[in-house]
């Protein structure tokens, strides 16, 4: 919230969790393409002609189309992050079990930190 007092940059959860989907979907999708796909029809991507191995990028696309639509902001980096606050990032993520535990994908600080670069921006 812009009127919220903060020294540090700050997103909300709900965003953030909205901001880094793109790259979740793309980190995730090699686990259960089929379902990536149907997501992302979902959302309004074509996927007749889609091949599996692209339904992390099917899906990442289809996720930043909706999310500018939606005029959510474009990334961490439109809350004050920068690639130099990846490290700080990740050290803050790795606690937090849930997010490691419920990945159906191994995931550690270097998976954390390329899920985190590419949601610097999103369009």
């Amino acid at each position: 919230h812009p009127e919220y007092p903060t020294e540090h940059a700050l997103c909300p959860h709900g965003i953030s969790v909205a901001v880094t989907s793109p790259a979740v979907a793309e980190f995730t999708a090699s686990m259960n393409p089929d379902r990536h796909l149907e997501i992302a029809s979902v959302l309004g991507a074509d996927v007749t002609n889609a091949k599996r191995e692209d339904a992390g990028i099917v899906l990442g696309d289809a996720l930043r189309r909706f999310l500018q639509g939606l005029g959510v902001p474009n990334g961490i980096a439109a809350f004050g992050y920068s690639t130099s606050d990846i490290g700080a990032l990740v050290e803050s993520i790795l606690p937090q079990h849930r997010v490691l535990k419920l990945s159906p994908r191994q995931t550690g600080a270097e998976q954390i930190a390329s899920i985190l670069e590419r949601s610097l921006k999103n369009y």
